[in-house]
């Protein structure tokens, strides 16, 4: 097939034929997506037949620790990176603290660190504290239009640059960046790449060998699955960073940077999210492939899908007097992830008068309160968000755009 097979994808997500959620129609996707079926089974399986400590010899014991080595080799078979640099955390807010630490031990006084205001807190505040043990913190700015421009980012790479910080997707303006162009340009300032994929990786897992990061994080609860954060350390850099967990358990991968150690079920559960995608693949031709064959297919699928959908929503809310768009106003250069504010109406007015009507949006500043900050916009109102992925259906963009030329007339 050369374009998504929508009813099937949407009979995976048990969402979608629930009762009480008959009706509704979920766009606020970029704060957490709903479950695919193989997921949910997953969890359930592991809470019914071996919800006890995993990797002792007994069963079930043996077969809860086979259970989280899988999902933790196939996600890793499906980002295209090696299983043991890999790392399955509570959050990937919690991931990037704990990075942040091991940094902090690592790095000299004078040394700088680039941050932008355009990500979500999470990938600057853990860095910008860096500055307390006599790092330079510097900030990539965005422009007047909430853009980062790769120009800025070669002015502040200076001989003392060790870790630029970035994300390959706004979670509010939504453009998608050239992630491997970027990482080009850090490694030839002698820096290391951290790049914040949890905006990205719900419209298709990324192979992050071809982005160049050395390190790349996101959220598996927005990519259909449970609520972990996952964490790509590239072995060279791993090797460098000192160990944060606990000082007997040494140098041992991949428990080096979680230290509180993982929820076993949510990890076991990570093998029904790529039972997933292996599905939609082979559903649409692509099952005899090799896996990273397979992940560019799916990715194309989802994100030919999302752009078509996406178009018609940006060209409303482009050309309406009201509103103020963040972003392009092409799907082609953003995810569907899109940010506005109305002139003479709340934020949250309008998300209560969506949600009086069964369309559940977003609003707020969605923890990238420097990037409202630096647009002028009332941080404690925020934007309103509204955000799908591949299971959205036409219909349903239809009915958010029906909506809103009622609200906003």
């Amino acid at each position: 097939m050369s374009s998504l097979d929508l009813d099937y994808v949407r009979a995976q997500f048990p969402a979608f034929g629930e009762p009480s959620l008959a009706g509704f129609a979920h766009f606020e996707n970029a704060g957490g997506s709903f479950a695919c079926g193989q997921a949910i089974a997953a969890l359930q399986e592991f809470y019914r037949q071996t919800k006890v400590q995993p990797y002792y010899a007994f069963e079930p014991s043996a077969t809860a620790g086979a259970r989280m080595d899988s999902a933790q080799r196939r996600l890793a078979e499906w980002l295209h990176v090696d299983t043991d640099d890999l790392h399955l955390g509570p959050s990937t807010s919690q991931n990037t603290y704990v990075l942040a630490q091991a940094f902090r031990r690592y790095l000299q006084p004078g040394d700088e660190v680039i941050v932008t205001n355009q990500d979500h807190e999470a990938n600057v505040g853990a860095w910008a504290r860096l500055q307390d043990a006599g790092c330079v913190v510097r900030t990539w700015p965005v422009d007047a239009t909430g853009e980062l421009r790769i120009a800025d980012l070669a002015d502040l790479l200076g001989p003392r640059t060790r870790v630029v910080a970035f994300t390959q997707c706004s979670n509010v303006v939504g453009s998608i960046h050239p992630v491997r162009e970027i990482t080009d340009l850090v490694h030839e300032a002698g820096a290391w790449a951290v790049v914040d994929g949890v905006s990205y990786c719900p419209h298709g897992l990324p192979d992050i060998a071809a982005t160049g990061a050395d390190i790349y994080l996101f959220s598996l609860y927005k990519v259909y699955g449970p609520h972990l954060g996952a964490m790509y350390v590239r072995a060279a850099l791993a090797a460098q960073l000192p160990s944060q967990a606990h000082f007997f358990k040494g140098d041992a991968l991949p428990g080096r940077f979680t230290p509180a150690g993982p929820d076993h079920a949510q990890v076991a559960a990570v093998n029904g999210v790529i039972d997933y995608l292996e599905a939609v693949a082979t559903r649409h031709g692509h099952g005899q492939r090799s896996v990273p064959e397979q992940a560019a297919a799916v990715r194309h699928l989802f994100r030919e899908h999302e752009s078509e959908l996406l178009q018609p929503l940006l060209d409303y809310l482009a050309t309406h007097p009201r509103v103020r768009l963040i972003g392009a106003t092409r799907a082609s250069s953003r995810a569907p992830t899109v940010a506005f504010t109305v002139a003479g109406q709340s934020s949250s007015a309008l998300a209560r008068q969506l949600a009086d009507l069964h369309i559940g949006v977003g609003n707020g500043n969605f923890y990238a309160y420097r990037l409202l900050q630096a647009l002028g916009i009332d941080t404690a109102e925020g934007v309103v968000r509204a955000s799908f992925v591949h299971y959205t259906s036409a219909a349903e963009v239809d009915r958010l755009i029906a909506a809103l030329a009622q609200l906003l007339h």
